[in-house]
């Protein structure tokens, strides 16, 4: 079963940075598009940034030019920089693999979130 381990959050003041990382493990099958999604309170789950195995990358219109996806496939970790910060950005982080089962099916893997608080 495939674990996602979140790390790199925490307070911040606005104008500042944080680089977020998840490694994955446990992957029988490989892992496909990896990505950080975030939830501030009363809200729902939106993505912030994501990046298939081409490197092809897609961020939400809101961090667009001040976060920053990458990957290093050979420790399975994808990382979010996140530059600029905004209290508007306070939210809790969770990072997405879609994981393969062995049957041609992509399956979602969550990591258990790490908050992420940007003061003013």
């Amino acid at each position: 079963q495939v674990q996602l381990v979140e790390s790199g959050g925490g307070l911040a003041q606005a104008g500042g940075s944080l680089r977020l990382s998840c490694a994955a493990s446990g992957s029988r099958f490989g892992i496909g598009a990896m990505g950080w999604f975030r939830q501030a309170p009363g809200k729902q789950r939106d993505l912030v940034a994501s990046e298939t195995t081409d490197g092809s990358t897609n961020y939400a219109d809101s961090v667009k030019g001040r976060f920053t996806i990458s990957r290093d496939y050979a420790k399975n970790t994808v990382y979010l920089q996140m530059n600029s910060l905004k209290p508007e950005d306070t939210a809790v982080y969770y990072c997405n693999a879609r994981v393969y089962n062995g049957f041609g099916a992509a399956l979602d893997a969550w990591g258990q979130g790490t908050l992420v608080t940007i003061s003013s």
